[in-house]
């Protein structure tokens, strides 16, 4: 008898590579431990408000007291819209005339986002401009919905640096390709790239020539560490780019700045009030976002700014250390590899180009490192977990990759783990080359 047959969207599914070495690590038998950096599974506390809450869900003030757990409005409690609100308001930007929609994380926004401005494919088709390399969902999202995407490269510099493409060569592919949005992620995932005000400014200016909507993804808003202000779609006055007014969105998260990653909950942040009605329009068919979710993480409507502020400085003295020592080390152990040295967010982009021959392929290492990878660390069996870059670049096929020797590493894990990873990245590198035999002994030392 026959069996119904997959769809063609889901025979040609993958993993994304951000989960691709869990899911083959899960797989594997036996008794070694993977350190995890491959996902930005933060592993940092809540803020205490949320903490409160999230331990007290039975309090005479909580709406779960008597277990009942109810639909909420599709466009999300006021409590959580206001919390979002608050937020943007405590790193120093006007919330005047901004109509917040809360979702099933950040990941749902994006959908939202780019169904309400981008077409689909064929006849009039509005794809979405990203620049690359980029958060492997957009993509993701788009070909979900029946929409493309269109990228200009950034390029990863030996010194660690990426660079942002030619505002020129933006400015070829709006006028060839005819995006309906562009997508800019201030504090970068995946580069750490910090897009500072002057440059948000200059994109912005490039969005309302073309007549495109503004995307900024805020997910790491205020995780940076250099000296400058924060940088935010909702720092762009009318007065600077005149009429960014009304095609601006911001995608917010509980994930990242608040360690929520498994709250799962999100917003959808506009100017725009018709973008705005229809986008709740739209999700009234997934009813609502998790209740106790919006609840706990609605805490943050009644703290003041000055604490949030502390809240950012203690989230700030926690990465920047950890990123610099891993930066050192992985230099130390492994001369000639390029680190990335971010100036925001979570992660460092690792590029092994100089250190091996043309054939190298990141995605087979790294799966190498989840199926058979070890690394023995006192007395005990462990592998690294991180995700290859080809992902995050949306090239053509039979176009070079820079993704093929890169690898992005997400400071997620606790301290005493994370300075684990230079060594396990090195030791489990090292014996891949040996025993692919693809590289001399005097490169790989």
């Amino acid at each position: 008898m026959k069996k119904p047959e997959l769809s063609e969207h889901y025979k040609g599914r993958s993993p994304s590579v951000i989960r691709m070495a869990q899911i083959e690590f899960m797989k594997r038998k036996g008794n070694v431990e993977a350190v995890n950096v491959a996902i930005g599974n933060v592993s940092l506390p809540v803020h205490p408000a949320m903490e409160r809450r999230m331990f007290d869900l039975d309090a005479k003030t909580s709406p779960f007291r008597n277990g009942v757990v109810k639909y909420t409005p599709t466009v999300g409690v006021e409590e959580t819209r206001e919390a979002f609100l608050n937020i943007i308001a405590s790193s120093g930007f006007s919330i005047k005339g901004l109509y917040p929609q809360v979702t099933d994380g950040g990941s749902q926004a994006m959908e939202l986002v780019i169904l309400g401005a981008c077409g689909p494919a064929g006849s009039g088709e509005r794809p979405l401009l990203l620049i690359d390399a980029a958060y492997t969902n957009y993509p993701a999202m788009a070909l979900r919905i029946g929409r493309t995407t269109v990228s200009v490269q950034r390029a990863l510099q030996e010194d660690g640096r990426f660079t942002l493409p030619d505002i020129k060569e933006i400015e070829r592919m709006i006028e060839t390709e005819r995006p309906g949005a562009m997508v800019v992620i201030p504090y970068d995932n995946p580069t750490g790239h910090f897009y500072d005000h002057e440059t948000m400014v200059m994109l912005a200016g490039l969005c309302v020539e073309h007549n495109l909507w503004m995307i900024s993804d805020e997910a790491y808003r205020e995780l940076f560490y250099v000296q400058s202000k924060t940088s935010s779609i909702w720092g762009i006055t009318e007065r600077e780019v005149s009429g960014i007014e009304g095609r601006r969105i911001s995608i917010e998260t509980a994930s990242k700045v608040w360690n929520a990653c498994g709250l799962r909950i999100g917003a959808l942040v506009t100017d725009s009030k018709e973008f705005h009605e229809k986008a709740v329009a739209e999700n009234t068919a997934n009813l609502c976002t998790n209740a106790i979710g919006q609840y706990i993480f609605g805490a943050l409507a009644h703290e003041n700014h000055n604490n949030l502020k502390k809240w950012y400085d203690q989230q700030r003295a926690y990465y920047k250390p950890m990123i610099s020592s891993l930066n050192t080390e992985l230099k130390k152990l492994l001369p000639g590899i390029i680190v990335s040295a971010p100036d925001a967010s979570i992660y460092s982009v690792i590029d092994v180009r100089n250190i091996v021959p043309e054939a190298f392929d990141a995605k087979d290492f790294v799966l190498y490192c989840a199926r058979k990878g070890r690394v023995k660390v006192d007395e005990k069996l462990m592998t690294l977990l991180v995700a290859p870059m080809e992902g995050f670049y949306n090239v053509e096929k039979g176009e070079k990759n820079p993704g093929r020797t890169q690898m992005r590493i997400a400071y997620v894990e606790p301290p005493v783990r994370m300075k684990l990873v230079p060594t396990l990245f090195a030791e489990l590198f090292r014996d891949y080359i040996r025993k692919k035999g693809k590289i001399h002994r005097s490169k790989a030392s």
